[in-house]
């Protein structure tokens, strides 16, 4: 998905555009195992696309995608990290500074779940306080039949830890704006949500996808 590219600092403070609009840009960063589908996330998100065989990411690609959401322009700087063991220490220098992160699971691989949490506790540790963190379990359109990760489990998980939960599927686009609009709507000022109201939008994601699988189960899986 791209060469090794140099982390840059974001700049969270809004400017004026020539249409009157202000203009806040974000720095997102994608954490997880290999293989999860970080890079088809933010693929599908930026241009819509889903690669059924993508290359594997070198250290870091960047990305950019604006959007606008009422009266401002939302500019995603989006650091797609690379999975392999070998980059776990170039890591840091992506998510610190971010004011964003999703880490991505494959909701057909337990190990990937695992590898999720841990990337958690080391944002947790080591990240921006206030970094907005939103835990992704990708590959839903999968879940049908390969499951391996309980919805409920990351659910719970999410409630315990304050974090933003959807399961995503960026081969069909299910639940992946999703991804990047719960970070707008925090940071772009849109929604000062405590805890409780965040975890109350992530339960109201998964009524919602919930009754996308059940309408996937009477129709097919893609």
């Amino acid at each position: 998905m791209g060469s090794r590219a140099k982390p840059q600092q974001a700049r969270p403070g809004g400017k004026p555009t020539g249409s009157g609009l202000n203009v806040q840009q974000i720095k997102v960063v994608l954490l997880g195992d290999q293989g999860v589908g970080k890079s088809s996330i933010a693929l599908r998100f930026v241009r819509g696309e889903f690669l059924e065989h993508g290359e594997a990411t070198i250290g870091a690609a960047f990305l950019t995608q604006t959007t606008k959401l009422e009266n401002r322009v939302i500019k995603f700087d989006i650091w797609d990290t690379a999975g392999q063991e070998r980059y776990h220490s170039l890591a840091p220098m992506y998510y610190r500074g971010a004011q964003a992160a999703v880490v991505v699971y494959d909701v057909t691989s337990e190990n990937s779940f695992k590898r999720a949490l841990s990337w958690i506790k080391e944002l947790q540790q080591q990240a921006n306080a206030h970094i907005f963190v939103v835990l992704a379990g990708n590959k839903a359109d999968m879940a049908t039949e390969e499951r391996a990760v309980p919805n409920e489990d990351a659910r719970i998980f999410a409630e315990e830890n304050d974090l933003f939960f959807v399961e995503t599927s960026a081969k069909t686009g299910m639940g992946v704006p999703d991804v990047f609009m719960a970070v707008a709507d925090c940071l772009a000022g849109h929604s000062k949500r405590s805890g409780s109201q965040q975890q109350q939008r992530s339960n109201q994601n998964v009524r919602l996808h919930e009754a996308e699988d059940g309408d996937k189960k009477k129709g097919g899986c893609c």
